[in-house]
């Protein structure tokens, strides 16, 4: 599968580095390595070290394409300029590697001068993949017009996604279904009719969440070359985040569309090693690009299928890889499980995010970020003797990292029966849920001292007496 290079280069690993504040969190992502310098950012959802990428470390950056890293590059950009400028009069202006941001299909694309010199924004509504469909729809009728022109198809009842055909496709091939692997020809406008996303040949697996929903439900309902306006609400393409810097949020866009070929998905088991850890390395990060989103259910989906790739087995159930493929498979299993858990502790499958971290554990027994995981939910559930264990054993790899030793300290007055104790309830697991911190309920506290409801009585017994003996001496 072909992805944008922003996707296929940057990692989001776990990183046990210890952050400033050494705070761990078990909700963070493994971050990425970036191909060129960038900054580590801190995620809130991550634990402490010394979002959430990892070079094998608790702490790291975000995933792939965080709002930290596109100010940064702005930064970066602005404070390499004067010195360009300055250099360039000398006639040796020497520009360090930065990242540019261009438009792409799927979000901000990043790229590399070194590679490509003459970056071109691809914003301009000039650009048509097929100038001989300049039609007025495409070109400047509104929005509005077109939800409610009646030559257009509806592909859902909701009248939210429609489609007009401008050129009929192979009608003896059969449509795509859910599952298989298509290439398709696209630009996507914005209703000023800038250009947002474009992509001569675009790759995707229906179904795996690889692009937005408008485009898997679209190609589903074309035939083979079919041609198509292609015209989508909001609530299938960006909704209510919208997409920096050129998708508003609760935009509509229209596509021109054109479905090139339809085929099986290729049996990861049956690839090459290497193209095993491109496509698993393209899922994770499309994994990532759900979780900065919060959509932690499409997150987690996205972990799982980038897992069944990154694997060394055959069909046979023999390993095929050399020793390095297998190592270099190894840790991004570990970013992928790791990422997996946090998105598993989003949506408060707390079973399941133990479960995760414990296969981390198994293919990487020192992974802090896994232990202080495992060793939180254990707590968490009760099974102190084990969480005590794991936990040691990560304040052992990171003896400076606070968060661990909270944890500690939160355990220890646990198991005395601390009157601040707090007890854990597992909630079902959701497909889909917000983010909603883990469900704890204060335990409820014995009363101490006398009761009032006996105060009370003692008092009412002694004023009868008082007013008897009162009403005795007034007869006498």
């Amino acid at each position: 599968m072909q992805l944008s290079p922003s996707l296929s280069e940057m990692e989001t690993e776990p990183c046990c580095k210890e952050q400033k504040d050494g705070v761990l969190d078990p909700t963070e992502l493994e971050e990425a390595e970036g191909i060129s310098e960038l900054a580590e950012t801190h995620s809130v959802n991550e634990l402490p070290c010394g979002p959430a990428k990892e070079d094998v470390e608790l702490c790291g950056e975000d995933p792939a394409e965080t709002k930290s890293q596109a100010v940064e590059n702005k930064s970066h950009d602005k404070k390499s300029s004067p010195n360009c400028r300055q250099e360039g009069e000398k006639g040796e202006c020497k520009i360090e590697k930065k990242l540019k941001k261009t438009n792409s299909w799927k979000m901000v694309r990043f790229q590399d001068p070194s590679i490509e010199e003459d970056v071109v924004e691809r914003d301009s509504s000039a650009e048509i993949l097929f100038p001989e469909y300049a039609v007025e729809e495409w070109t400047s009728t509104p929005f509005e017009e077109l939800f409610m022109a009646e030559d257009w198809e509806n592909i859902t009842e909701d009248r939210l996604l429609r489609k007009k055909v401008l050129e009929s496709g192979d009608i003896h091939v059969p449509h795509s279904t859910w599952g298989q692997e298509v290439t398709v020809k696209m630009q996507g406008v914005v209703e000023d009719r800038t250009v947002v996303e474009k992509d001569c040949k675009l790759v995707f697996v229906i179904g795996e969440g690889d692009v937005i929903q408008a485009l898997e439900e679209c190609v589903m309902s074309m035939q083979k070359g079919e041609i198509a306006l292609l015209l989508a609400d909001s609530q299938y393409a960006y909704g209510l985040l919208g997409r920096e810097p050129d998708i508003p949020a609760w935009a509509p866009l229209l596509y021109q569309l054109q479905l090139l070929d339809i085929r099986d998905k290729p049996d990861p088991l049956t690839l090459p090693i290497a193209d095993r850890i491109r496509i698993g390395n393209q899922k994770r990060e499309r994994g990532n690009v759900h979780f900065q989103r919060e959509e932690y259910g499409l997150a987690a989906r996205a972990y799982c299928v980038a897992l069944e790739v990154l694997t060394t087995r055959s069909k046979d159930g023999n390993d095929v890889g050399m020793k390095e493929e297998e190592e270099e498979v190894r840790e991004y299993r570990v970013k992928c499980l790791n990422n997996l858990a946090a998105a598993q502790l989003k949506l408060e499958q707390f079973d399941e995010a133990l479960h995760t971290s414990r296969d981390v554990l198994t293919l990487q027994p020192d992974n802090v970020k896994a232990l202080f995981r495992a060793g939180k939910l254990l707590s968490d559930k009760g099974v102190y003797n084990e969480a005590m264990e794991v936990l040691k054993h990560a304040l052992k790899l990171e003896p400076t990292t606070k968060a661990i030793h909270a944890e500690l300290s939160k355990l220890v007055k646990r198991q005395s029966g601390g009157k601040d104790m707090q007890q854990w309830r597992v909630k079902p697991a959701k497909v889909l849920g917000d983010d909603i911190a883990p469900f704890l309920i204060p335990s409820k506290k014995k009363s101490s001292g006398i009761s009032w409801k006996f105060i009370l009585g003692a008092l009412v017994v002694a004023l009868g007496s008082l007013v008897t003996s009162m009403v005795l001496t007034a007869r006498h």
